[in-house]
């Protein structure tokens, strides 16, 4: 597949359909998928289980060698915590669906080399407006905003 952020965008789609929140990711390497998933935070009462953290989990244990040529694509641009498992694992390039409604840790990526494609894709943005304008409450959790 030539835009695996098509994929993460079902994987959020997915999430949607499921009750939670709309935020899709695949991980992929040389053209192979090798892990992908979705936010599962209210469906599995996770509060970790974000759609990255989720594809990289379904992606199983891989050699550094591999997360060293990978690139992983997310909906929505990764919080701190995501950021975090991209920066331990060495993941050197993520393509972002948007950044409008959320800006996650894009700066401290770019700052330890990671290359960062956001597509501002209309997709991605409308799915997470009509999701962050129904249920305001489960989006300040899930970005622990206090209000």
């Amino acid at each position: 597949m030539s835009d695996y952020l098509e994929l993460a965008i079902e994987q959020a789609e997915k999430s949607l359909r499921e009750g939670g929140i709309p935020i899709g990711s695949v991980l992929v390497c040389n053209g192979k998928m090798l892990g992908k998933g979705h936010n599962q935070r209210i469906q599995k009462g996770n509060p970790i289980l974000h759609g990255e953290m989720d594809a990289l989990q379904n992606a199983g244990r891989l050699s550094a060698d591999i997360y060293k040529k990978s690139t992983l694509y997310t909906t929505l641009s990764p919080c701190d915590m995501c950021s975090g498992a991209i920066l331990l694992l060495g993941i050197p390039h993520v393509v972002i669906g948007e950044n409008q409604t959320f800006t996650g840790a894009e700066e401290l990526l770019k700052s330890r080399g990671v290359n960062v494609e956001v597509r501002q894709n209309n997709r991605c943005i409308e799915v997470m407006q009509l999701f962050i304008r129904k249920h305001p409450e489960i989006w300040h959790e899930d970005i622990a905003l206090v209000v």
